[in-house]
């Protein structure tokens, strides 16, 4: 097996004993690498000042060498490759040490989290619950049998795989709860609903190539179970947990029937890794699907740029180089690990060795670079301490600069006090701009790494080739409407329109994948325009960016046995300026090495000219390099990007900024009406600022939209249709004016005014009458988010007079108790109240509107 091919996780047969150790599924000392990011501008080294052109403007930047191709002459050519990974697992290695160009984020207690649950702890538990779903039987009073034992550590494992692939240890996920894949929460039933669940994740992860079908699971379960295995099954089959990508098998799986006839119709704004895994998966389950793209290829930040030699003498040099996202970030668990290997793609693991040099090119001594980056996480130390006392002491909290506070407390401590330490330091935070493509002043202390508890444990990777690749072969046969910039976007109880600079485009739903920095500039108009939360959200949360100088060389004059090398700085306001390189060599197909620019200097990068920027990097290479007596020769080619100024990106990925939060992605990916839908890494909580974030959000929003479908299609004689008419009139000069009637009340908004309220309970009572036995709408929120902006809802029918018996017991874990034990009250999803709970609704809303 290659190295860095372990993103598939064999499951434990339920036949079979486990051989291997279960891989760790989240491994705290990983980090990650922003993979969202960038479009191009090309250079030749001869004339590089004439790559100021974008590349999406169909014109060629540079002279003919440098010229820009169509994508489907962009595909790299052939090189040696390493083989395809195995199906065999190896043990993952992520316990290794800090890894310096992985751009670490997590480290001890910086986040305080929940511990992941031991299941080993509670075998005997486990093994009851799989001898009542197996049918193995348990003996009163003996020890467990090696069989039970066996039993329990096959879904130990099991469990890890699950959770590797994002699912909680011992509960149901958010999805899961609001999908109402149980009757009731909590109980053996849901005990045994997550054996049979995890087990169908297993059987999937140990064989991607071919779909599981639900009687699958029933080979090693009783079949009383069946019904768990027919709602696990069809949960994970709808959310893309299983039986998704690009295996042969797979797309040939018949579609499912749509929800209604007519299909629905949605249109998808944006050709990235979000839109196109929503379309195909929509499509597999009966949709019509159009996806609309301003540019005139797919990908958006994910673009792999041949780049080619013109000199005569070196006429055969060709490499493959990713402009945007570039790096698989931790393959346990990883969505496009899966799809790599049902594609037959070679994994490249990201080397660990990384070597730092000074300005002058001496490499940096090894003790002064071990004593510095101790000191380095202490400073992180010291700001998880303070961000904690400011939790526990301010009431509302309050956010601070994260920059400042690691300059307060270096200050404070005398850290890095010579200036060859000082210029450590600094590379050592220009590596934390990179994580976050901005500046440490621009982000949160408080909330800077609040993804970190979910990353993908394992190692990470590059797909020799380029990224392009899953691009391609995921919008292989997808209608793409090419060149449509999108300007607005109409929704109303009729439907969807999209309109471009070129056509209008009508639909049932729209799903909106465009990047964050072009919902900050306002570019695409919504109308009605979009809540107040979520266009608040928009502004809160920060989009950041990040630039590469990508150069071919004629040869490999660096180091070829290592992938990563960092270069320090003598000027702490330019520390993030090709601060790190990337060798490419061994997996583009050529000599290829690229340069990092991050933070402020990712800004002032896009000030100077690309024949400006190039000269800077030799310039840099040649004071590493010189010394040494090894040659540095001009590149034949090299690409400068401009992510900043892209008209369709405006940045590279998204961050937490100063007062904003986990929850505004969060916010940013709630629906509007059931009929506006937004994807893209800025609306992943868990993954942002990764391919596999995008990925995974776009997956997410197609199960949205096909429980949406449904809905509506149970509901299409109901009056109780979303109420919001656009009425068009033409000016006296002829322009077009939207004139929104929105009558619509949100239930969201009925609960800020509740008739009682107590703990995390809030009630609406029935507005037709006031008898104690009437039933009231009953809210509780799971999982309290930042002040303010809300929680995971989960609903209830209630009678009145129990209302009041509520209100007086003391502590949310007593109220719920209370209330399962001795009313009776189911809580679920919003969608799965039934017709009582639709009528109940619809009469509150009708009563607020008067």
């Amino acid at each position: 097996m290659e190295e860095g091919s372990k993103a598939q996780l064999p499951p434990p047969s339920h036949t079979e004993a486990m051989e291997q150790p279960p891989p760790v599924p989240m491994d705290q000392d990983e980090g990650w690498e922003a993979a969202e990011t960038m479009e191009e501008e090309d250079a030749t080294a001869a004339d590089v000042s004439d790559a100021a052109d974008p590349m999406e403007d169909g014109e060629a930047a540079g002279d003919s060498a440098a010229a820009a191709e169509p994508m489907e002459d962009d595909a790299p050519t052939s090189s040696p490759t390493p083989s395809a990974p195995s199906a065999t697992a190896a043990v993952d290695d992520s316990t290794i040490a800090r890894k310096r160009r992985r751009r670490k984020k997590q480290f001890p207690g910086m986040i305080p989290t929940a511990g992941v649950r031991v299941l080993r702890g509670s075998s005997s538990s486990s093994s009851h619950t799989a001898a009542h779903l197996t049918g193995v039987p348990r003996r009163r009073g003996r020890p467990p049998t090696s069989s039970s034992l066996r039993l329990a550590r096959e879904l130990d494992s099991e469990a890890l795989i699950a959770l590797a692939a994002g699912f909680p240890a011992d509960s149901l996920s958010e999805d899961e709860i609001v999908a109402a894949v149980l009757p009731r929460i909590g109980g053996a039933e849901q005990a045994n609903y997550l054996v049979v669940r995890n087990h169908i994740v297993a059987l999937w992860r140990s064989n991607p190539l071919s779909p599981v079908a639900a009687n699958a699971a029933l080979a090693s379960i009783r079949a009383e179970h069946a019904p768990l295995v027919a709602a696990a099954h069809s949960f994970l089959s709808e959310h893309a947990y299983i039986n998704f990508g690009l295996a042969p098998a797979v797309l040939s799986l018949p579609p499912q029937p749509p929800p209604s006839s007519p299909p629905p119709s949605i249109l998808i704004v944006g050709a990235g890794l979000a839109g196109l895994a929503a379309a195909r998966h929509l499509i597999a389950f009966g949709f019509k699907v159009a996806v609309i793209e301003g540019r005139f290829r797919p990908g958006g930040r994910v673009f792999t740029k041949t780049m080619r030699s013109s000199a005569v003498e070196y006429p055969n040099t060709v490499a493959a180089a990713d402009l945007g996202g570039s790096v698989l970030t931790g393959i346990n668990g990883n969505p496009l690990g899966v799809i790599a290997r049902q594609l037959g793609f070679p994994l490249h693991k990201v080397r660990d060795k990384c070597p730092l040099y000074l300005p002058d090119g001496r490499p940096v001594d090894p003790d002064m670079d071990a004593r510095v980056e101790a000191a380095f996480n202490q400073l992180l130390d010291k700001v998880c301490q303070l961000r904690q006392v400011i939790a526990d002491g301010v009431p509302h909290g309050v956010d601070l600069s994260l920059g400042m506070a690691l300059e307060a407390f270096r200050a404070a401590h005398g850290v890095a006090a010579e200036h060859e330490e000082r210029m450590l330091l600094d590379w050592h935070l220009a590596n934390l701009e990179y994580a976050n493509a901005a500046p440490l002043a621009d982000l949160s202390m408080a909330f800077w790494d609040q993804d970190d508890p979910y990353e993908m444990g394992g190692d990470h990777c590059f797909i020799p080739g380029g990224n392009s690749q899953f691009v391609h072969a995921f919008a292989d046969g997808i209608p793409i409407f090419y060149g449509q910039n999108v300007k607005r976007i109409r929704y109303g109880r009729d439907g969807v329109m999209v309109h471009t600079d070129k056509q209008a485009f009508c639909g049932d739903m729209v799903l909106c994948t465009v990047p964050l920095g072009v919902l900050k500039k306002g570019n695409i108009k919504f109308v009605p325009e979009l809540p107040a939360q979520k266009k608040e959200a928009i502004q809160r949360l920060g989009f950041g960016l990040l630039n590469k100088v990508v150069m071919l060389f004629p040869r490999d004059f660096w180091d070829g046995r290592i992938d990563t090398f960092g270069h320090l700085t003598e000027d702490s306001d330019q520390r993030g300026e090709f601060f790190l390189f990337y060798s490419y060599s061994s997996v583009s197909g050529g000599p290829l090495l690229i340069a990092l620019v991050a933070g402020e200097s990712a800004v002032k990068f896009e000030q100077a000219s690309p024949k400006e920027n190039v000269e800077k990097v030799l310039e840099t290479l040649r004071k590493i390099f010189s010394p040494k007596g090894i040659d540095v020769p001009n590149p034949l080619q090299a690409i400068c990007t401009r992510w900043g100024t892209d008209r369709f990106t405006y940045g590279s990925y998204s961050y937490v900024a100063i007062g904003a939060s986990g929850d505004d992605y969060d916010i940013l990916a709630e629906s509007v009406h059931d009929r506006v839908f937004f994807a893209g890494e800025a609306t992943n909580r868990r993954y942002p600022a990764t391919m596999h974030g995008a990925l995974l959000s776009g997956y997410r929003e197609a199960a949205n939209i096909i429980r949406a479908a449904r809905r509506r299609a149970k509901n299409v004689h109901s009056p109780e249709k979303m109420d919001i008419n656009v009425e068009v009139k033409v000016g006296v000069n002829g322009e077009v004016k939207d004139t929104v009637k929105d009558s619509c009340i949100d239930l969201d908004d009925l609960f800020r005014s509740p008739d009682a309220a107590f703990g995390g309970f809030s009630v609406l009572h029935d507005p037709s009458t006031s008898e104690p036995d009437s039933v009231s709408l009953l809210r509780v929120g799971i999982g309290a988010r930042k002040l303010g902006s809300g929680s995971l809802f989960l609903y209830g029918l209630i009678m009145r007079k129990h209302v009041v018996v509520l209100a007086a017991i003391e502590g949310d874990e007593q109220r719920l108790s209370t209330m399962y034990r001795d009313f009776g009250t189911k809580l679920v999803g919003l969608d799965s109240l039934g017709d009582a709970g639709e009528s109940l609704i619809s009469r509150i809303k009708a009563a607020a509107r008067k």
